[in-house]
């Protein structure tokens, strides 16, 4: 398994997922391989010859990054002949109180969320055999995520971030979804887009004071507002519906389970 982002929370938990445990991993870091520079990327991942290709890597402002290095790394999986498994995004949706299919059509109104959802095209068309997982907000509890290091910084008084009560995801352990992108790399007969996300719909003020509270720290200190109050144009509310990934046996914890 050769995976890009390796040293990204998702990453990281993958390579010790048990459900990787069989696999080989070759995990270049940024400094070893420019995912940006194509013959470089081809070169290295065709003479690997590996079976399956985990594209992680992403830089969130780069288009670079996420749409021509996303290229690059299908091309080359492409090349050899791998599985490839591409981690994409909640946001790719523009946001609406009902939850999303994997039959809708992308449409992101912020920028992130235009490349990402530009990248799943390029995949697509690349590799129509290709799964695309698309997730929500992640945390952990081997590493601090790091929505979980604005809630630590913010009640250390070292920064002072909003917390919005009115945008809404469905955040979920790292773990839980490194687990079913292993998984979907020994199975080839899943394709397209995949939503796997938490089974819970929770605002990000929320989700910073669940983690407070995880951190043993008090919550009272957070400062929440409205996307409306402090005039930000992002999407409110998006809920990813997982009915397919639970078919196949996929499950990511409620957080009150996973953070224990």
């Amino acid at each position: 398994m050769f995976i890009t982002g390796a040293g990204g929370l998702l990453g990281r938990h993958l390579q010790r997922s048990p459900q990787a445990a069989t696999w080989n991993i070759v995990a270049p870091g940024s400094h070893s391989l420019d995912i940006c520079r194509r013959e470089a990327v081809l070169d290295m991942i065709t003479e690997w010859k590996p079976a399956a290709v985990v594209h992680l890597a992403y830089r969130k402002d780069d288009r670079r990054v996420i749409v021509d290095g996303t290229r690059n790394v299908a091309e080359a999986a492409a090349a050899c002949g791998a599985r490839l498994v591409h981690l994409s995004t909640d946001v790719v949706f523009a946001g609406r109180p009902a939850p999303y299919t994997e039959r809708d059509e992308p449409f992101a109104i912020t920028e992130y969320g235009r490349m990402k959802a530009e990248a799943e095209v390029v995949v697509r068309t690349i590799d129509p055999a290709a799964a695309i997982v698309r997730t929500s907000l992640m945390y952990s509890t081997e590493f601090l995520a790091p929505l979980q290091i604005d809630v630590q910084r913010a009640l250390r008084g070292e920064t002072t971030p909003t917390f919005f009560t009115d945008e809404f995801r469905c955040p979920a352990h790292a773990a839980d979804i490194a687990s079913a992108v292993a998984q979907l790399a020994t199975m080839p007969q899943v394709n397209g887009p995949i939503h796997i996300a938490g089974p819970e719909v929770l605002s990000r003020a929320e989700l910073a004071v669940a983690v407070a509270n995880w951190l043993g720290m008090n919550p009272n200190r957070l400062r929440t507002d409205t996307l409306a109050g402090a005039g930000l144009t992002r999407p409110a509310r998006i809920v990813l519906d997982c009915t397919k990934a639970n078919a196949l046996g996929f499950r990511a914890r409620p957080i009150g389970e996973a953070l224990r």
